[in-house]
Formats: C-alpha cells, sequence, structure tokens
C-alpha cells in the first residue's frame, strides 16, 4: 500500500510526540510505502487530475535525521492507495480550499481519509452543535450583548476563537467579570467574528479528556491533559500534563453514542474532547495523542489504526 501523508512540514515534526509520525512508523513497519507533502503541494488544472508534488520518504530509525527522501516527483493523488489528511488546524480559508481540492481528488478515483467534504462539515468547535445533549451550556455568537447575558446567567465562563488549536485564543471569566468587554473584543474583533462562549466545567483540574476514536470505536483509554499550576487549560501544548487513563462508563456511552455516526460520513479518526461528562469539542483534522497513550498502557494506538485502515482499504 502507498500512502500519501498530507501535514505539516516533515522538518517540524517532533517525533517523540507526534501523532503523524506514529502512524508512518507503523505503517512502514508493515512494509507499506511512504510519501508525504503539505498543501501548498495540492495543484489542479483543467484537463489534468489533482496532483502534488511528494516527497518519497523512508523513516531511518534513528533521532536525527528520522527519515530521508528517495524522490521528489509530481503525481496525480488517484495513484496512491490512500491520501491521509493529517494537516494541523487553523481550520481557515486555505484549509477549505484544500478539501476543495481533495473532493476534486476523490471525484477521479482517490481514497482520502479524513473524507474532505466531512471536514468542512464538522468545524472542530462547531460540530458539537449537533450533540447538544452531550454538552455543557455553550453559546456561539458575534454578539457582546449575549456574551455579557450568558455570563450574567452562568458567572464562570470560558471563551475562545473558533478556529484556534492547542488553547490558542482561550480565556476564562469568573464572577467578577474582570476584563470581560476587553476579551470580547479581542475574540470577536468588535465584532466581525464568531466565537464560542462555554460554562466553565470545574472537573477541567481532573483533566480534559481526548478520546480516540478509529473506525466508529473507542481506543479504551483516554488521555487526560491536566492543567498545571495557575493555568485553566489543559492542552498539551499549553503546558499541560497527559496522564492516561481507562475510558469511565460515561466516556464510553459518549463515545459509543458519537463515533458510529461521524464513522458514516467519513471521519475514520476522530478525537472527542471531555471534561467531566461534557464533550466541549469534536477534533477531526489531526487529532494527536497515540504516542502518550501507547507509551503509558502498553495499547498500541498507531496498530489499531493502521488496521482499520487496512480493513476499511480492502
Amino acid at each position: 500500500m502507498h500512502i500519501l501523508f498530507i501535514a505539516d512540514p516533515l522538518e517540524h515534526f517532533k517525533i517523540y510526540k507526534d501523532t503523524t509520525f506514529s502512524m508512518m512508523r507503523e505503517a512502514q513497519r508493515r512494509g507499506h510505502k511512504l510519501s508525504a507533502c503539505v498543501p501548498q503541494d495540492l495543484t489542479w488544472q483543467r484537463g489534468r487530475p489533482v496532483t502534488a508534488k511528494v516527497r518519497e520518504v523512508v523513516l531511518t530509525g534513528e533521532q536525527q535525521p528520522w527519515f530521508h527522501e528517495n524522490a521528489v516527483i509530481e503525481r496525480p493523488l488517484h495513484a496512491f492507495d490512500v491520501v491521509l489528511m493529517r494537516k494541523d488546524p487553523p481550520f481557515d480559508a486555505e484549509y477549505i480550499y484544500a478539501t476543495h481540492l481533495l473532493e476534486q481528488a476523490e471525484r477521479e478515483g482517490a481514497r482520502v481519509i479524513n473524507k474532505p467534504r466531512a471536514l468542512r462539515d464538522h468545524p472542530e468547535k462547531l460540530a458539537i452543535m449537533e450533540f447538544a445533549e452531550y454538552t455543557t451550556p455553550t453559546l456561539v455568537t458575534r454578539d457582546a450583548a449575549a456574551v455579557r447575558a450568558f455570563h450574567a446567567e452562568h458567572q464562570d465562563i470560558i471563551l475562545k476563537p473558533l478556529d484556534g488549536m492547542g488553547g490558542m485564543g482561550i480565556f476564562r471569566v469568573r464572577a467578577d467579570g474582570l476584563n470581560l468587554g476587553s476579551i470580547v473584543e479581542t475574540l470577536n474583533k468588535n465584532g466581525a467574528q464568531t466565537i464560542m462562549v462555554q460554562r466553565f466545567v470545574p472537573e477541567i483540574t481532573q483533566g480534559d479528556k481526548r478520546i480516540l476514536i478509529i473506525g466508529g470505536q473507542p481506543v479504551p483509554y483516554s488521555l487526560a491533559r491536566i492543567p498545571q499550576g495557575s493555568e485553566v487549560r489543559g492542552n498539551l501544548a499549553a503546558g499541560g500534563k497527559g496522564v492516561a487513563q481507562p475510558l469511565t462508563d460515561q466516556d464510553r456511552r459518549i463515545a459509543e453514542a458519537l463515533g458510529p455516526v461521524l464513522n458514516e460520513r467519513g471521519l475514520l479518526l476522530i478525537g472527542l474532547d471531555v471534561i467531566g461528562n461534557a464533550v466541549t469539542e469534536i477534533n477531526v483534522t489531526s487529532p494527536t495523542c497515540f504516542q502518550e497513550i501507547t507509551e503509558q498502557t502498553g495499547f498500541d494506538v498507531p496498530a489499531m489504526f493502521i488496521d482499520t485502515l487496512e480493513a476499511e482499504l480492502r
């Protein structure tokens, strides 16, 4: 099987924790061929299929250099057995344009995972609206007055942009409302951008759990990302400590309710963010935490993913 990974530049990978790297390592271990590119490499021209200038790579098994290139060649996407879209957010206009190119490649015979239309239809912050019964009280708006009313009702709230990742741009405002107006102006650009506001979930002290779902089935362990010191964010990129733990009964109920629905839409891999019993985000672009869960529990998440991918292609 020849797999094309569309991701961030390979030179930027932190291989000690990168999930895409762990997928590549497991795929190569099974004898699959690897290629990689960035979204900027995608091209379409009338009369030709969608192509990409790709790097054919082999992992070295060393820390540095961790890969070497066999070749750099332009190839149509339908020439690969599968294309894995693993580009990190932001989920901006360029990301959306890339999904349109990938959808055209699908029409030409390419197999793309996660499915481009499903990526567009499930922006990671907003996808929770469909499953409101599993969420904390949430407001999506660009209206500052609506935010103030939500704060007055719930007293302790979290505000965040819709296109962030890794905890970027997240603010907590307590009952005193300190700096609420300034935070809203910063996030919504004086009414020009929509933001999300959620009631603060105090169980964040036990961690923001990442629950991975592969082919509709939950990985049996979550990674609880626990805020450190005075930090309110549990994101690993914001300094949170990752602690793997078995799924609770409620974790499993949530995963079993959402997983098959989203898998049926072409989302082979998703990552639910759950605080307490509340789903706060549904990650579909490039869910992470494979290596942390595998190293702490011995459950081989990359193997489960490649097993599922191989079965999907069969």
